[in-house]
């Protein structure tokens, strides 16, 4: 990336960190190996696994043995939602989740209803979050399985999911938990949010794209989603990607949560500067949201507009998910906080990451401050000349 761009698309993904290229490296070269291989070039790519496996459950207080690697966030969502459903429909077919999650758990609860289950999409207030007493209200003697996301990736809202997670608990329901977006600026324990299963994706923290986990507790029974091998305990067949693995573990290594006041202290500078603009309103929670989230609905501009321009200036930002950012519709989960559908399609996400400064943050509100004002210039009514 040129060096006088400003990248503020971290939730769409973040920059390799070098240290984690000098992990990958060496199983792209040198140890080339089969994890499955008996032999000693097999040994070595199955310690790197094993080693990425411990770093991995580190950072979320789990054990390694309950770390199911997978090829990204929505492979994990997608083995937690359908894996554990159907391993568990004979005790009920009943899911609850939120109207705000990632269409990876959207998406899978859909096809699990297409299959006879019955899907419970808990609302949310103006905010994007979820009560917890509206998912206890939801739950039925047939529920078997609870997914709410720790994080939104569009707005940032954080959910209340220790409370979630601890109701299920008492109830003897699973419990999932998307913390894609909250991994590497929360603090992330499985036992203090009464975890069942939580997904992660690599290249939200610094690692490489195309690899992601699930955790698994131990004891819960898992239908693995992928017919073939025996890998990752049965759970998850295919040949593992050893550089990728060895990637994620080392990202996972080299979180650091120090970090997360000076993220907050910029994130509110951009927040407070926009938001003090004319027709522009910050969306998620004011306070409850992720340390490097802002996001907004800006009246009289196309997100999509408004990005391009931006672009042009050097500026990297979003509209929301990058998983969704070819649809002409406006973002479900504006909707679902109830914003007007015609202000969604004025939605601008801007997501710091671990290199962002003062200074981009000082250029990125003076560009964007421009911007906007030029954009509504341009599609304001002209006056009509008069008739001779």
């Amino acid at each position: 990336m040129a060096a006088d761009r400003i990248y503020l698309d971290h939730a769409a993904t973040t920059p390799l960190r070098p240290e984690v290229l000098d992990a990958m490296l060496p199983y792209l070269t040198e140890h080339h190996g089969n994890p499955s291989s008996l032999h000693a070039a097999g040994r070595r790519a199955r310690r790197g696994i094993d080693e990425a496996r411990e770093a991995v459950a580190a950072m979320i207080g789990a054990q390694p043995r309950e770390i199911v690697f997978t090829a990204g966030g929505t492979e994990a969502d997608n083995l937690a939602i359908k894996g554990f459903a159907w391993a568990a429909s004979a005790n009920g077919r009943h899911i609850v989740t939120s109207a705000v999650e990632h269409k990876a758990v959207l998406n899978a609860c859909a096809v699990m209803e297409r299959s006879g289950f019955a899907v419970t999409y808990v609302g949310v207030d103006r905010y994007g979050r979820v009560d917890p007493a509206d998912i206890a209200a939801a739950m039925g003697e047939h529920t078997t399985l609870v997914s709410v996301m720790a994080a939104n990736n569009e707005v940032g809202t954080l959910q209340p999911v220790a409370e979630i997670g601890r109701i299920c608990r008492e109830r003897r329901v699973a419990f999932h938990t998307d913390a894609i977006q909250a991994a590497g600026q929360l603090p992330l324990d499985v036992d203090a949010l009464s975890a069942t299963l939580l997904s992660l994706s690599a290249h939200k923290l610094n690692g490489p794209k195309g690899v992601g986990a699930l955790f698994v507790r131990r004891g819960t029974a898992l239908l693995p989603q992928l017919q073939g091998g025996s890998q990752e305990r049965q759970r998850r067949a295919g040949t593992e990607d050893v550089a990728g693995i060895a990637g994620f573990g080392r990202a996972a290594s080299l979180v650091d949560l120090d970090e997360v006041p000076q993220l907050i202290e910029l994130r509110d500078r951009l927040i407070d500067a926009l938001t003090g603009l004319p027709g522009v309103e910050l969306t998620g929670h004011p306070t409850e949201r992720l340390p490097n989230s802002a996001s907004f609905v800006i009246e009289g501009i196309e997100g999509g507009d408004l990005v391009a321009a931006l672009d042009l200036e050097g500026i990297e930002a979003s509209t929301g998910s990058a998983c969704t950012s070819g649809s002409t519709e406006p973002s479900h989960v504006l909707l679902a906080m109830g914003i007007d559908p015609l202000l969604a399609h004025g939605s601008l996400r801007m997501t710091l990451g671990r290199d962002t400064t003062p200074e981009q943050i000082d250029r990125t509100i003076t560009v964007t401050r421009d911007v906007i004002g030029r954009l509504r210039s341009a599609m304001a009514p002209r006056p009509v000349a008069a008739s001779a």
